[in-house]
């Protein structure tokens, strides 16, 4: 019994630590957003700068693409019968919007993947 039992307490003090990091999707060029100029620019110029968007929304009289990468960073810890674990998720996301026509009209970026950090809950 005491062979049995002794891997198991073993086991059970030691403890563990995982760091993880992810990124989903296509990782957006700044450089390539600041080349779009809504009124000139069309709807097959930004495919061919930006690639194909992750998600289409028509609107009533044109539409908007979203291109968005997310970085996400995870760690956890456990010791004993403790555990904790957390999880930040920062994304870089660019909508461009298109009049009826398909030219460009406007568009809006915010870039904060590279923001994402280790973390426990509740630190």
């Amino acid at each position: 019994m005491l062979r049995l039992l002794l891997p198991l307490l073993l086991l059970l003090t030691c403890g563990s630590c995982y760091m993880g990091q992810a990124t989903h999707d296509q990782v957006l060029d700044s450089a390539a957003i600041e080349q779009l100029q809504p009124g000139q620019n069309t709807a097959g110029d930004v495919v061919r700068l930006l690639g194909a968007p992750n998600e289409v929304v028509e609107l009533g009289d044109g539409s908007a693409w979203l291109y968005q990468s997310t970085n996400a960073k995870s760690m956890g810890i456990w010791l004993l019968l403790f555990g904790s674990f957390g999880t930040d998720n920062q994304s870089d996301r660019c909508w461009v919007f298109f009049n009826s026509a398909g030219i460009l009209t406007h568009y809006g970026a915010s870039f904060h993947a590279k923001d994402a950090e280790y973390h426990l809950s509740g630190s």
